[in-house]
């Protein structure tokens, strides 16, 4: 009787653990709600022939892409967010002078397809719940394998090679990059890499349920860039 009690009390203890540690996730990952809107470094034409796009939000999405086994069923996770800023230099006639500027990502909405989990990404992984992980950033260092020209409605490719910062952690990574200059002022594109978890530290926490998380994970973007005009400055009235 004494042994069976004794029992019943410990897995009495581990169930309220249990639900307090689940309580302390939950409520640390906070909401997921931006704290401000999206935006990043404004680039500026070096040259008379660099046009400057600007990512369009609304229209384009960034995501991570990693596989992990469920309840005993692989499964394919895939956080989404259109909280994605940077801004394009394009040099039409020589593509190899085209900038990109500062990649910036809202980290804290990014969402999967249960809250749990994206109250656990922002509380423990990415920490993204805490205001000085908010964003993370990807600052391109050069373009490599640049064409020798760019035609409108053609999409051609190149490297985005850069330093990659999540967390306070940084770390060289290269994107494969295609665009397409859709008309003289709107670009469409993709852009994708695999970094390691273990690059940047990503430790997932145990979880009942949750096993083999994959070690690479994918990044992806799509975006749309729309040109950038100056807004033409008001006549005084008379």
């Amino acid at each position: 009787m004494q042994t069976r009690r004794i029992i019943l009390i410990g897995i009495i203890v581990v169930g309220l653990l249990g639900a307090a540690a689940a309580a302390y996730v939950w409520f640390s990952g906070g909401s997921g709600e931006a704290s401000q809107e999206i935006s990043s470094d404004e680039l500026t034409a070096s040259n008379t022939e660099q046009v400057i796009f600007r990512i369009v939000p609304d229209e384009s999405q960034v995501r991570f892409v990693l596989s992990e086994v469920l309840r005993g069923v692989p499964t394919t996770v895939i956080g989404r967010s259109n909280q994605v800023a940077a801004d394009i230099a394009v040099d039409f006639e020589n593509p190899a002078a085209s900038e990109v500027g500062i990649v910036r990502v809202n980290a804290r909405t990014l969402l999967t397809d249960n809250e749990f989990r994206n109250r656990t990404i922002r509380s423990q992984i990415l920490q993204s719940s805490e205001d000085r992980f908010e964003f993370s950033e990807f600052t391109p260092t050069a373009l490599e394998d640049m064409p020798e020209s760019v035609t409108i409605g053609e999409p051609f490719t190149f490297k985005l090679i850069g330093d990659l910062q999540v967390r306070d952690i940084v770390k060289p990574v290269t994107f494969d990059v295609t665009i397409t200059p859709v008309s003289e002022s709107r670009l469409e594109g993709t852009a994708i890499a695999t970094v390691q978890r273990s690059d940047f530290n990503l430790i997932i926490p145990s979880v009942p349920g949750v096993a083999d998380v994959s070690e690479e994970v994918r990044l992806e973007i799509d975006f749309v860039a729309q040109e950038v005009t100056e807004e033409a400055t008001p006549e005084p009235a008379a």
